[in-house]
C-alpha cells in the first residue's frame, strides 16, 4: 500500500497502529531500492516475505497479471494450472525477446527486470569469488555443456575459416560434445604426468598451434575445476599463448566459483594474457536445480554478442531460482558456504588418507586440485578390473552419490573419438583410483558416512580374498560377523550428528 491507503485505513484502525505497519512495510521496501539502485547481491540475506513481495511486485508488472488485460496474440502469458503459476510466482513470460535473450520484454516488465537484476547480483558474486575484473555476465538457461557451444558458435562468426578447437583432455562427455555439437574438430591435447598430477603440455599446445595455423583454430577450450588426479589447465600460461597468437580462449569453469584458486586462476589468465569467456554451472556453485549456467567476460560487447546469439526467448526459471537462493543467502551467507567447503576438503583429504593407508593404498598427492580428491586402488587392480567396478557399484548401492572408481586402460569412443584410458583423463595413467569431491553444501555428516561405508567396502573386499586364501580363521569368524551385521541393521547406526543411518 502507498501513504494514501495507509491514510484511508485510518479510518478503519487507529493511525498509531496503521504507522507502525508503514514503518514495517517501508524497511521491505528500503531493501528493494537498495537492490535496484546497487545492482549488489546484499551483504545478509532477506527473509521468504521480503523475497516474496519483490517477486509479487514484479510479477503485477507483467502483462498477463494486468487487472483487465486483453489478450489476443499466440503467446499471452496463459497458465491453466494454478499449481504451475503460483510455481514460478506467475512470472509466466520468460526472458529475452526472439532476437536476443538480454533484450526486455515490452508485454513483461518486470519479469525484464527480474533478468537484469539477477545477471547484476550474480555479477558481483563472481567479483566477490575473485574474478574482479569480470566486466559482464548473464544467466542462461542451459546447462555448461550446451552453454559452451553457444559460445563456439558466437565465435564463428569472428572466425570464419576456423575449424578446430585446441583442447587439452579432460574426460567428461559434455564438454567435449559441446565442440562437436558446434560443429568444429576438436584437436586433444594429451596431458603430462607431473607426479601423481595430470598437467597441461603447454609445449604440445604450442606446437600443435604452430602445425594447424593459428587462423584455422577457432579457440582453445581449456578447464579450470576437474576430477583428480587431473588438476586445472595451467591457465595463465595459456592464456598468454592465446594472446600471442591472437587466438580466443574460453574457459570451462564448471564448479569453479566455490574454489577461490580456480577463480585466481581466470583472474591471472585474464591479466597477463587472453580469455574471452569463462561459463559455469548453477546448480554446481550456487545449489539450485539443474538447467542453468552463467557465461561471463571482461569484454562487455562480447558477452552480449554471445547473448545475441540465443535464439528465442528463454525460460526464467535459472534466473529465478538463483536469485532467489542468492538474497536468501546475502553475500555472508554464500562465503559462509565457500569456507565451510574449504573445511570439508581439509576434513576429507585428511580422514581419507587415513582411511587408504589402514589399506595399503594411498592418497594419491595433487596439491593443484582444489576440490577433488583421489586415492589409489592398487590392491583391488592387481585382482581384476572387476574388483574396482564392484568397489563402485557396492558404494551406490550403500546410497554414496558422486564417488567414481576408474579402472585401468578403459576405452570408450565419444562421437567418433576413442579414449584410450577414458575418465582417468590419460591413455596410461599409473594405477586405479576412487574420486570424491568436496563441493558447496558438503556436510561433516556427508564425510563421516562416506568413510564409515568405504571402510565397510575394503572390509568386505578384504573378507573375499581371505576366504579365496582359505584363510580358516573367516571360517570361524563368519558366521558371528554375519549375526553382527544382522543387528547393525535393524538398530541403525548413529552417526555424530544424531541422524540413524538406515541405509548401510
Amino acid at each position: 500500500m502507498n501513504d494514501r491507503s495507509f491514510a484511508a485505513g485510518e479510518r478503519l484502525v487507529a493511525g498509531a497502529y496503521l504507522r507502525q505497519g508503514r514503518e514495517a512495510r517501508r524497511a521491505h521496501e528500503q531493501l528493494l531500492r537498495s537492490l535496484l539502485e546497487k545492482g549488489k547481491c546484499p551483504e545478509d540475506g532477506w527473509d521468504e516475505s521480503t523475497i516474496e513481495l519483490f517477486l509479487h511486485e514484479l510479477a503485477i508488472m507483467d502483462s498477463n497479471n494486468f487487472l483487465g488485460n486483453c489478450g489476443v496474440g499466440e503467446r499471452e502469458g496463459r497458465v491453466v494450472s494454478g499449481l504451475v503459476a503460483r510455481r514460478h510466482f506467475r512470472l509466466i513470460h520468460g526472458i529475452g525477446r526472439s532476437g536476443d535473450i538480454a533484450a526486455v520484454q515490452p508485454k513483461a516488465a518486470g519479469s525484464s527486470l527480474l533478468n537484469k537484476i539477477t545477471n547484476s547480483v550474480v555479477l558481483d558474486i563472481l567479483k566477490h569469488a575473485g574474478v574482479r575484473s569480470v566486466a559482464s555476465c548473464f544467466v542462461v538457461p542451459m546447462a555448461t555443456g550446451m552453454s559452451l557451444t553457444l559460445c563456439f558458435l558466437t565465435l564463428r562468426h569472428r572466425r570464419p575459416k576456423a575449424k578446430y578447437i585446441i583442447w587439452p583432455r579432460i574426460d567428461q562427455k559434455s564438454c567435449f560434445k559441446s565442440m562437436i555439437a558446434a560443429g568444429f574438430e576438436p584437436v586433444v591435447i594429451e596431458n603430462e604426468l607431473e607426479g601423481d598430477e595430470l598437467r597441461t603440455d603447454l609445449k604440445a599446445v604450442e606446437t600443435k598451434i604452430q602445425e594447424l595455423g593459428a587462423e584455422n583454430i577457432l579457440c582453445l577450450h581449456s578447464t579450470t575445476s576437474c576430477f583428480a588426479p587431473r588438476v586445472p589447465d595451467r591457465l595463465e600460461e595459456l592464456a598468454v599463448i592465446c594472446a600471442n597468437y591472437d587466438i580466443p580462449h574460453i574457459v570451462n569453469n564448471a564448479y569453479g566459483v566455490q574454489s577461490s584458486k580456480c577463480m585466481h586462476l581466470i583472474q591471472q589468465g585474464a591479466r597477463v594474457g587472453r580469455i574471452d569467456a569463462f561459463v559455469q554451472s548453477l546448480d554446481k556453485n550456487f545449489l539450485v536445480p539443474v538447467g542453468g549456467a552463467v557465461i561471463a567476460g571482461f569484454s562487455d560487447a562480447f558477452i552480449q554478442e554471445i547473448s545475441k546469439m540465443y535464439p528465442g526467448r528463454a525460460s526464467a526459471s535459472p534466473s529465478l531460482d538463483v536469485f532467489i537462493t542468492l538474497l536468501s543467502l546475502g553475500l555472508r551467507g554464500y562465503n559462509r558456504l565457500l569456507k565451510e567447503r574449504k573445511e570439508m576438503f581439509s576434513y576429507l583429504s585428511r580422514e581419507l588418507k587415513k582411511l587408504s593407508e589402514v589399506y595399503h593404498e594411498r592418497l594419491l598427492n595433487t596439491p593443484h586440485n582444489p576440490i577433488s580428491l583421489a586415492m589409489s586402488l592398487q590392491t583391488l587392480g592387481s585382482h581384476s578390473d572387476t574388483a574396482v567396478t564392484q568397489l563402485g557399484s557396492m558404494l551406490f548401492t550403500r546410497q554414496v552419490s558422486g564417488a567414481r572408481v576408474v579402472p585401468l586402460g578403459s576405452v570408450q569412443t565419444v562421437n567418433g573419438y576413442t579414449f584410450k584410458g577414458f575418465m582417468s583423463h590419460s591413455s596410461n595413467y599409473p594405477c586405479a583410483y576412487l574420486n570424491v569431491a568436496s563441493a558447496i553444501g558438503m556436510s561433516k555428516r556427508d564425510v563421516d558416512l562416506f568413510l564409515k561405508r568405504l571402510d565397510r567396502c575394503f572390509k568386505a573386499f578384504s573378507k573375499e580374498k581371505s576366504k579365496e586364501n582359505n584363510d580358516p580363521e573367516v571360517k570361524i569368524n563368519e558366521a558371528t560377523d554375519e549375526k553382527l551385521e544382522e543387528m547393525v541393521l535393524k538398530m541403525g547406526d548413529v552417526d555424530l550428528g544424531g541422524h540413524k543411518d538406515e541405509s548401510s
